[in-house]
């Protein structure tokens, strides 16, 4: 099928609707896809768009070039705060001012993407970094090539840290884990990401975007409404008792069983063949 390219307003974020793929390209390799005021903005819209959007049945973020995210623009950083994705022109705000603002900006991505109704996937070629890291974290499932690797870095630039890494890190590899590559900064290469758990599938360098974008259509193309409900079973299950994930659970699969999703799986089950849960026009 033919890839529907999508409008985000620069050419610093490449986005395209392909087999139910919607694929999102930090696209600065010269800065290795480093956030800023232009990009940044751009990827909170672009997400809100493909989590609208029928066409799409998971959301891929990955990097052109040989980085995923380095994090926010260290050149555009100073004062004591990061300036990577507001603009520095503006009078000096109070430290209240600043705190609201980082806060709504972090909302507006990483937790975003953390409770986007689509099923997330960060696919790496390279280094993910500091925010860059935050980012890939905060998507459901990572992939990566062989030669990628993952570092905290905050503490290289003299920053504790935002946009979740230390939320998201400890649940996926343990608090010791997780204080360790945060005080210490380590890189963490592709194995090693991948025996942690920080990883969920590693790929060959040289197939990595065709890997990567299977792996995802796989996902895109299976029962849609059932992925969110699982997604939203899984993310609150982690902060919640048993009770109300059973009863949650509860909810979802009743709302399921009603859906043409489940009627076309429990066909096909029945005919042995594989189900058919879209018309494939992406």
């Amino acid at each position: 099928m033919t890839a529907i390219e999508i409008d985000t307003g620069t050419d610093e974020l490449l986005c395209r609707i392909e087999q139910r793929v919607g694929v999102i390209t930090l696209n600065k390799p010269h800065k290795k896809n480093a956030l800023g005021d232009i990009l940044t903005p751009a990827l909170r819209r672009t997400v809100v768009i493909l989590e609208e959007d029928d066409r799409v049945g998971c959301v891929m973020i990955t990097g052109a070039g040989d980085a995923f995210c380095s994090g926010g623009d260290v050149g555009g950083m100073g004062g004591g705060g990061r300036k990577s994705d507001a603009s520095d022109q503006q009078p000096r705000k109070t430290r209240k001012e600043a705190i609201a603002e980082l806060t709504h900006k972090q909302v507006t991505l990483t937790l975003r993407i953390h409770e986007l109704a689509k099923v997330t996937i960060a696919a790496l070629p390279g280094a993910a970094a500091g925010a860059g890291l935050s980012i890939a974290l905060a998507c459901d499932l990572r992939v990566a090539s062989d030669n990628a690797f993952v570092t905290t870095a905050f503490r290289n630039i003299g920053l504790s840290g935002d946009y979740g890494a230390s939320w998201f890190l400890p649940r996926l590899i343990g608090l010791a884990k997780a204080k360790e590559l945060f005080y210490c900064a380590d890189r963490v290469g592709a194995e090693e990401a991948l025996r942690l758990g920080l990883f969920n599938q590693v790929f060959p360098q040289d197939s990595f975007r065709e890997d990567a974008f299977a792996y995802a259509a796989d996902i895109a193309n299976g029962p849609t409404n059932a992925l969110a409900r699982m997604k939203i079973n899984l993310n609150r299950g982690v902060n919640q008792s048993l009770r109300d994930s059973l009863v949650l659970e509860a909810e979802h699969l009743v709302a399921s069983m009603g859906e043409a999703e489940a009627a076309e799986a429990i066909a096909a089950f029945m005919a042995k063949r594989k189900p058919s849960f879209h018309e494939q026009d992406a």
